[in-house]
């Protein structure tokens, strides 16, 4: 009965593995793309977004307007081709988080006592998609996968993928 169990979890483990890179696509394109929206909202009516920053009391409205609506802008795009991904995740993760504190800071608050109004908030889902990236990179349909199996960084390119870095071996950082 073990013997079966173990090989029907083995084959869980293989067939969800094998889902891992077209999800991080799917979340790539989908929250690359809702990225893009918000900043290119912003960024089209930039004066309603410096009257809600000089409502929350953040320094420099006008600057900080201008600077989060083209990061969102900007890595959104970014996110969608997986270029840089890990690296872009880090700003957006800052990004919701800052959002957070100055936007949603009841939501925040709540998070232990009332996770429904913590998960309901508008960074919740943006925060989550930039931390999967952040986690687990931009998969192998991405720029990211492309250029480090061409440059052939064997050792990025098994951190990449989740395994243990060994020594550069020929062809070892090409993605099958």
């Amino acid at each position: 009965m073990m013997k079966l169990a173990e090989k029907y979890y083995r084959l869980l483990v293989r067939v969800s593995s094998s889902l891992q890179s077209s999800f991080l696509l799917a979340v790539r394109l989908y929250w690359g793309w809702q990225f893009m929206q918000t900043g290119w909202g912003k960024l089209s009516d930039i004066n309603k977004v410096v009257g809600f920053f000089t409502d929350l009391g953040i320094p420099a409205p006008v600057l900080n307007a201008y600077f989060v609506s083209a990061l969102e802008f900007g890595v959104g795009l970014l996110l969608i081709v997986g270029l840089g991904s890990r690296l872009i995740a880090l700003p957006l993760v800052t990004d919701m988080i800052v959002a957070y504190i100055t936007a949603d800071r009841e939501a925040l608050f709540s998070i232990i006592s009332n996770p429904d109004k913590f998960t309901a908030a508008a960074p919740y889902t943006f925060l989550i998609a930039s931390l999967i990236v952040l986690i687990f990179g931009p998969g192998k349909a991405s720029v990211d996968a492309f250029l480090t199996g061409r440059l052939g960084h064997g050792q990025v390119q098994r951190a990449y993928d989740g395994g243990a870095p060994v020594a550069a071996q020929p062809d070892a950082g090409r993605v099958a």
